[in-house]
């Protein structure tokens, strides 16, 4: 069966508060989607070391310099739950721009000069929306 997904912010807070009550642990594993073997690692730690796991798919328009980038970036969310079936995750939460930048925004985490393997990043901006 494929894990549920969640589109609002709202959704989602009362299905983890559903979890809380019963004493549950819970894990978040953000992604912007096109799921692979790494992400795919992190899903399996957070099954071992939680009751609950949460995968985010967001494809964050600010983590792009080059709009071109943006609208290119692979939008593969069906593909992607069907990934998580095998690991049980319990929820893809995937929601717009609205539910992660909603009115009256204003923090955000940036990091700079983030270089890793082959992949560099001149920078790195994250919504601080909690999730839960």
């Amino acid at each position: 069966m494929t894990p549920e997904i969640i589109r609002t912010l709202v959704e989602l807070r009362s299905k983890v508060a559903g979890w809380k009550a019963a004493g549950e642990s819970v894990a978040v594993v953000p992604t912007m989607g096109a799921l692979h073997q790494g992400h795919l690692s992190l899903v399996r730690a957070a099954k071992e070391a939680c009751d609950r796991v949460i995968v985010t798919i967001f494809i964050n328009p600010k983590q792009f310099n080059n709009p071109e980038d943006y609208k290119n970036y692979p939008r593969t969310e069906e593909e992607d739950a069907r990934k998580l079936i095998a690991l049980k995750a319990d929820v893809v939460y995937v929601p717009d721009g609205e539910q992660m930048y909603p009115n009256g925004f204003a923090t955000t985490v940036s990091v700079e000069g983030i270089t890793q393997g082959p992949v560099s990043y001149t920078h790195l901006t994250l919504p601080t929306t909690p999730y839960v």
